[in-house]
């Protein structure tokens, strides 16, 4: 398999991302923050290795991935040690002692068992894992994270874990309400970080959230990391 995409289509990519880029350095002014704050993860969930390298040469170094076998997969396939490869979706325990030395951060640590094999693993690899902590902010019953009122209880336990260094939090606005104003889910993530920081003494700086369609309203609320797939890819395939 080739790693090279058509001109055109490579050319449409960097278009691309000048313009997410652009739309997010413009979110950022617009609430007095600077640009630098926020990282753009490009979501590569459903493209091929030429297009996620097509994404890299237009100059997105972070590049994010659900599932942890397609990332095992790309890895490889991609051997550029400037890439900094994001989980952002859901991983089973099973998966994570391959997904461990691969990845810059894990983004979805939603139960303490997860987190607990994560700490033990990475212990047993000689590394500290960087992670954020998935909150289910919305309450949609399909989404994974832990609940709100749940991760002010067991925090405690979570920053207790060797080798594990929790930098904050990850979650998504609600798509289950038709209408809904997804500030008010980032708001409230926001809100919650602010209370664990309290709590907890513990510095969570980062906050993950906001995607294609929702990461300006993301911005103005503290959001430091977007993940943005579909926009990146639009006229490219």
């Amino acid at each position: 398999m080739t790693d090279q995409v058509s001109d055109s289509v490579q050319a449409k990519i960097d278009a691309n991302w000048r313009s997410v880029s652009e739309q997010v350095a413009d979110a950022c002014r617009a609430v007095g923050r600077s640009p630098d704050e926020v990282t753009i993860v490009g979501v590569t969930k459903y493209v091929d290795v030429p297009l996620t390298q097509a994404l890299l040469r237009a100059g997105c170094r972070d590049l994010g991935e659900n599932r942890p076998q397609v990332l095992w997969q790309k890895a490889e396939a991609m051997s550029d040690p400037t890439i900094r490869w994001h989980l952002i979706g859901h991983l089973q325990r099973n998966k994570s002692r391959r997904t461990i030395p691969l990845v810059h951060r894990l983004h979805s640590i939603d139960t303490l068992r997860l987190a607990e094999t994560v700490a033990q693993q990475s212990g047993e690899a000689g590394q500290t894992t960087s992670c954020l902590l998935e909150v289910n902010v919305s309450g949609d019953e399909q989404k994974h994270g832990f609940r709100p009122a749940e991760i002010e209880k067991i925090v405690p336990d979570l920053i207790a874990l060797p080798n594990l260094k929790i930098l904050g939090l990850m979650g998504m606005a609600s798509f289950d309400q038709p209408n809904h104003d997804p500030a008010i889910d980032f708001a409230a993530l926001r809100e919650l970080r602010d209370r664990l920081t309290v709590t907890t003494g513990l510095p969570l700086p980062e906050l993950s959230m906001g995607m294609s369609g929702d990461f300006q309203a993301a911005i103005a609320e503290g959001s430091t990391c977007v993940r943005i797939g579909t926009r990146l890819f639009e006229g490219a395939r």
